[in-house]
């Protein structure tokens, strides 16, 4: 059997260190809607449409064949075709951004917080606003998304793109190399805080000499209960916010508290002395050399993870479920605004996001050429398969994608009730518009590269460096852009009180 893992470019929003979660395939029996509302022969007696698409992820060589296949039943059942179009990981955002500028052919384009990004193409003009057409076209849509994918995914009030139905809210846990646990019959139930680690750390340290008892990398960033305005800036709201104040996080007593922790695991050699310098933890995960580190989790990540690296892992909670912005604008579809067919576009995208037909075939492929199915809504990849590899992720419901035959049979439903879980942060839907102090967000930038980085890796005293780093962000008009932000924010509130 091939057994084809489809790893999640969601990564953008995990912390480094962590593996990439698999948004493999998987299914349900969801029933197939023909047209916008479930309509066969919508459309009968116009000429057929084509529309043009274009998402992420490395091409497949058998991209064409399956596009072939996939147009023979969408003609059927919405009277429109669709060219797919593939853009590699590393060139999405830039060439998307020039074909958008110079006004290039297209109806539907993947976007996302951290691909194409989202907001900013929002507020240029670049997508087409669909709440008009979601209620004439996207009716399925609304009956199968959880209503805080689209509420926030809301750019100045409206909706702009479709977000993929996966998992809804964020969590973090601490994850470890059960090996390790095991040999040290470690407690991990006792483990939740930063701090709560300490006694695992120094047993590994001291028994251990070839591990790392905290495998985290230069992007690591202690949980303090806040959500970030911009990512990895000092800008915050906590929480459990009752006044909606943008603080420095810099100055506030947790995280204070929390890179003192860092200090102290740094100094007794727990982190690894270049942490400032490694982009991943790859090379100790693949040797099992490692005690724990922290991850963004979803239903059954343990069993993904340990399939992935050759050895159990296991985990327990970091954080609570919360859905923020970022989590929800993960993975999305927006309309071109030049779009010459968007009630067509939005039919398709209905059709993808409600039928488990067309979802699985753009999905995996071609039943009996790249897949075959052991059951309704379980398959298995053929050797065929390497040829069409998708981001399940990044084409939207991922909740109509088949089970692989390893995968558990409640596994949606558990996704399910995971994104139940979730609580809104306070400025879920709210998005800072940086438009007005672009030139203090650069000079910021600056400063955080220089500073961020060794001061949230506890590699140098957070109480010394803080100080210099707070310093410099408000020579270089922090103060300023809080209080574009807050002015914005208290706005905010008081319109979507």
């Amino acid at each position: 059997m091939v057994y084809k893992k489809k790893w999640s470019m969601a990564a953008s929003v995990l912390l480094a260190g962590s593996l990439v979660l698999s948004a493999c395939s998987g299914g349900n029996n969801a029933p197939s809607q023909s047209g916008s509302n479930g309509q066969a022969g919508e459309g009968a007696g116009e000429a057929p449409v084509e529309l043009i698409w274009y998402t992420i992820g490395t091409p497949q060589k058998d991209l064409a064949m399956v596009n072939e296949e996939i147009n023979k039943y969408t003609l059927d059942k919405i009277n429109a075709t669709v060219k797919m179009n593939m853009l590699d990981w590393g060139e999405y955002s830039q060439k998307m951004q020039v074909m958008t500028a110079s006004g290039e052919a297209m109806d539907i384009m993947f976007t996302a917080s951290w691909a194409f990004d989202y907001v900013q193409n929002a507020r240029k003009g670049a997508f087409m606003p669909i709440d008009d057409l979601l209620q004439s076209h996207g009716q399925g849509i609304l009956d199968v998304l959880d209503p805080a994918f689209l509420e926030g995914s809301k750019v100045d009030g409206v909706n702009y793109g479709v977000p993929a139905n996966k998992e809804l809210p964020a969590q973090e846990v601490w994850r470890f190399n059960k090996q390790l646990v095991d040999k040290y019959n470690l407690d991990i139930s006792q483990v939740s805080t930063l701090e709560s680690l300490e006694p695992l750390l120094k047993t590994i340290k001291e028994n251990e000499p070839g591990a790392i008892p905290f495998a985290i990398t230069k992007d690591f960033m202690p949980l303090a209960g806040y959500d970030y305005l911009i990512e990895k800036m000092p800008m915050a709201v906590k929480l459990d916010t009752e006044d909606y104040k943008v603080v420095n996080i810099l100055e506030t007593p947790e995280m204070k508290q929390e890179l003192q922790t860092m200090r102290k695991y740094y100094q007794a050699g727990y982190i690894p002395t270049e942490v400032t310098t490694l982009d991943s933890m790859s090379d100790a995960h693949n040797a099992g050399t490692w005690l724990t580190d922290r991850a963004a989790t979803q239903p059954f990540a343990d069993n993904l993870w340990s399939a992935s690296l050759g050895y159990p892992l296991i985990s327990t909670p970091a954080s609570e479920p919360v859905i923020y912005n970022w989590s929800v604008m993960g993975s999305m579809q927006a309309i071109s605004a030049n779009s010459k067919h968007p009630e067509k576009a939005m039919e398709f995208l209905n059709l993808l996001n409600t039928d488990p037909v067309l979802r699985n075939m753009v999905d995996s492929g071609i039943e009996d050429v790249h897949y075959k199915k052991l059951s309704d809504n379980v398959f298995e990849n053929l050797p065929e398969s390497k040829n069409y590899d998708m981001p399940t992720f990044s084409l939207g419901n991922v909740m109509l994608t088949y089970l692989n035959p390893e995968d558990p049979e409640n596994k949606w439903e558990e996704f399910q009730k995971f994104n139940e879980s979730g609580t809104p942060s306070p400025i879920l839907g709210f998005n800072f518009d940086t438009s007005e102090v672009t030139t203090e967000i650069a000079t910021l930038q600056n400063v955080k590269e220089e500073f961020w980085s060794a001061i949230m890796t506890g590699t140098v005293d957070p109480e010394e460096y803080s100080a210099k780093a707070i310093e410099k962000f408000k020579a270089a008009g922090l103060d300023r852009v809080m209080e574009e932000a807050q002015r914005q924010l208290d706005e905010w509130v008081a319109a979507n009180q």
